[in-house]
């Protein structure tokens, strides 16, 4: 699967963007999702994940209650909602899609490019 994310860009903080993944070469309803990102000099970060099982969604302690992750099964696309965000949001977010991650402490073998989110004060 070929998965393409889009959407980031810049926001001033307490804005939102939504963020998303569409695949081809597969269908995402059969797989989990995670959204990952990366700021310059940190080591990469689990953001939300929507399991590959049950749908059922992880959010890292730091975006929970802002951002929401959720599929488009008709689009073969998967979002990520992103709100009240603030400087330290800022960075490349990546989508990646495994057969069989349900956490994001699973492994996934898909990676899709990533979108730069610009948080400015």
């Amino acid at each position: 699967v070929q998965l393409q994310a889009s959407g980031g860009g810049r926001v001033q903080s307490g804005g939102s963007l939504r963020l998303a993944c569409a695949a081809s070469g597969g269908n995402l309803r059969y797989y989990g999702i995670g959204w990952f990102r990366q700021a310059p000099g940190k080591e990469r970060e689990g953001v939300a994940c929507i399991s590959s099982s049950d749908s059922s969604t992880h959010y890292a302690d730091s975006v929970k209650g802002r951002f929401t992750i959720s599929r488009d099964n008709a689009k073969n696309t998967v979002y990520l909602e992103m709100n009240s965000l603030q400087a330290e949001d800022a960075a490349v977010y990546y989508c990646a899609a495994d057969i069989i991650a349900d956490t994001l402490r699973d492994n996934f073998d898909y990676w899709g490019q990533g979108t730069q989110v610009t948080v400015s004060s």
